[in-house]
């Protein structure tokens, strides 16, 4: 044994070593798991010396390890959830997967919180490009195997945002009301499925309310049903900053929350103290969240023997190879009138290469919110055309001069576009961008135009007169 404490002997089954564990802690240890307990490493639990628990490390999701939470480091950025489910290929799902556990143990992380689950109730919702679908079945078919890939790696995956986080609007007061059966079919049935497959390590309760009630207190949703009914085992964590005003340590309590994130609102020591001096906070109930963060502790290796666990790799070429093939397989080619595409570049004298997002990089710290990653180099549009073309072919920015023209438009993760903390006002594409569309292909009947956005696009403005779309 491991300096005869079984809980650290990764030979005595787990069940057993978190029994150990528990039995050597104080009531005070026990409150202490928990919280997080800093205000500067908002994204890592407090250790516990005493007992050789140390810091429980995390990162943000999905797109990679986010450069903000993973010590400001580049990391593979990932095609959007989006993207990926527009392949519909499971197996690129899983691979994808083991890619980002494999970065994240890379960094030194336990744990990403990723995959984003929620239902594209609204195309106009900031975050559409973190979520996987508008479809329950679509969703979980490529959430089944991202989170075993994930945790191939001995890294805890964590579904969010549980449950019906389907706006950023008020994202934090707003309540989602919803009958029981379209709760079911639609808005939990994604998340009942990858409990059940996948048997992911941890669910993170969303801001907003379900029919009136907070998340973070959602005894029906935690305890009721994704613990007692589902058969949940892991770590039930907020959202960062997610536990509000209104909301009470003994309703966190009751409905199941085992982890508060990024520091204690309603699990201070003290109020926890006074809940179970109060009897609101029983023994077993302690025992049980405590158990499940030590459960998941355990399987990342945070308690035991770390040398054991796969190595983790970053930023490699099979990564970025993997990119490249998510990349393809999730474009969607809209329409392609004449077979324009693919392109005969024998056939071509000059290109105009057009639009804002030409030569735009979408990687970099919170770009998109807590998504954003930055990776260790971002090849624009015109930088790949150029490398393509060699010289062989001349780029220009005068569409009337050219044999055909690209315009590259779509959204960014700035004001308007594709990011947490805000919504979209509207479908369509900026005004300026939909002039730009209209006058190329006015002046050049061979105008493509490639879409680069993580949620939908009206295109009435412009479809029918582009002969070729690809998103």
């Amino acid at each position: 044994m491991n300096g005869n404490l079984p809980y650290l002997d990764e030979n005595v089954d787990i069940e057993e070593r978190v029994s150990d564990l528990l039995s050597r802690l104080t009531t005070k240890e026990k409150f202490m798991l928990l919280a997080s307990h800093s205000r500067r490493r908002i994204y890592t639990t407090n250790p516990i010396k005493r007992l050789r628990i140390p810091s429980f490390k995390m990162t943000d999701g999905p797109l990679g390890a986010s450069y903000h939470s993973s010590g400001l480091k580049k990391n593979t950025r990932f095609p959007a959830p989006i993207s990926l489910a527009s392949t519909w290929n499971r197996k690129l799902a899983g691979e994808v997967g083991a890619a980002l556990g494999e970065e994240v143990r890379a960094i030194g992380r336990h744990m990403i919180l990723a995959p984003a689950m929620n239902i594209h109730r609204t195309p106009l919702c900031g975050r559409t490009f973190e979520y996987f679908s508008e479809d329950p079945y679509l969703t979980k078919e490529i959430a089944i195997p991202v989170i075993k890939g994930i945790q191939s790696q001995s890294i805890g995956g964590c579904l969010k945002h549980y449950a019906a986080n389907n706006q950023e609007t008020d994202r934090g007061s707003c309540s989602a009301e919803i009958d029981e059966r379209t709760l079911h079919e639609i808005y939990l049935r994604a998340f009942r499925a990858v409990v059940k497959e996948a048997d992911p390590w941890a669910v993170m309760a969303s801001f907003n309310k379900v029919n009136g009630v907070y998340a973070c207190e959602n005894k029906d949703l935690i305890r009721d049903l994704l613990m007692d009914k589902w058969g949940f085992k892991g770590i039930v964590m907020t959202d960062w900053l997610s536990t509000r005003k209104d909301q009470t340590t003994e309703g966190c309590i009751k409905a199941g929350l085992s982890l508060e994130m990024p520091w204690p609102i309603k699990y201070k020591v003290k109020l926890l103290k006074k809940a179970y001096n109060d009897g609101i906070l029983t023994d077993k109930t302690l025992n049980d969240l405590a158990r499940r963060n030590l459960r998941v502790m355990m399987l990342t290796g945070a308690i035991g023997d770390a040398k054991a666990l796969p190595r983790g790799s970053r930023n490699t070429a099979q990564h970025h190879e993997l990119v490249r093939r998510a990349a393809e397989e999730g474009m969607v080619l809209l329409k392609n009138e004449g077979s324009l595409l693919p392109l005969d570049m024998e056939a071509i004298d000059r290109i105009a290469l057009l639009g804002p997002n030409l030569k735009k990089k979408f990687g970099g710290f919170l770009k998109g919110g807590s998504s954003g990653v930055k990776p260790p180099f971002e090849i624009t549009p015109l930088a790949g055309i150029k490398e393509k073309c060699k010289g062989k072919v001349k780029i220009v920015t005068d569409a009337s001069q050219a044999d055909l023209a690209i315009v590259f438009a779509g959204l960014d993760n700035g004001k308007g576009g594709d990011s947490e903390f805000q919504d979209r006002a509207s479908l369509d594409l900026p005004e300026d961008q939909i002039a730009l569309i209209n006058r190329t292909v006015a002046t050049n009947p061979n105008t493509i135009v490639v879409l680069i956005a993580g949620s939908p696009i009206a295109m009435d403005d412009w479809l029918e007169a582009v002969p070729v779309v690809l998103e």
